[in-house]
């Protein structure tokens, strides 16, 4: 099942190149975080992972296992010590495949550092069910994302622009 985001903050964003985690097969990915204020994305998301519940059961026996595993998490809980996930929740999500990455006027963006971590958009996600190694749950995939304004850079790396953009004092070069 396929949402659409409202206004979300990219983190972790592996949306250009595949990334390797922990020895695992190469996906793009990037953590969502949703302000705990969208309601209208979270009520989206909340129906999406329902709705799978009740489709995917056949992956799991025909009924949802009591330990099933969700995506969507409670940043205040299990980001406690990540400022940029206070108030909100995230969902992480991966794909196989390259993510169509567009700006505001659905414009391709190709240049890597004009989405970054901290940076605002929406994104596309599609939900299923999944029962691989004994673990089973909800997962959300990535497909296509859409940058919609810059914030402040997560990760404590500042921007080109930022550093040099203001005026220039001589003096300083001594």
């Amino acid at each position: 099942m396929k949402v659409v985001t409202g206004k979300v903050r990219f983190s972790y964003p592996n949306v250009f190149e595949p990334k390797s985690v922990n020895g695992s097969a190469p996906r793009y990915s990037v953590s969502l975080i949703i302000p705990k204020s969208d309601k209208k994305t979270l009520a989206k998301i909340k129906t999406a992972i329902e709705t799978v519940k009740k489709e995917g059961a056949h992956k799991w026996g025909g009924k949802v296992p009591a330990n099933l595993r969700t995506p969507l998490r409670d940043g205040d809980t299990d980001r406690a010590d990540d400022e940029a996930y206070a108030n909100s929740y995230f969902i992480n999500v991966n794909s196989n495949t390259k993510p169509g990455i567009v700006d505001g006027d659905l414009n391709p963006i190709m240049d890597q550092s004009e989405f970054y971590a901290g940076c605002y958009g929406r994104a596309s996600i599609v939900f299923f069910a999944y029962n691989t190694n004994g673990s089973r749950g909800i997962s959300a995939a990535l497909q296509n994302l859409q940058k919609l304004e810059d914030g402040e850079p997560l990760g404590g790396k500042s921007r080109p622009e930022d550093d040099f953009g203001g005026d220039f004092d001589e003096d300083l070069l001594g």
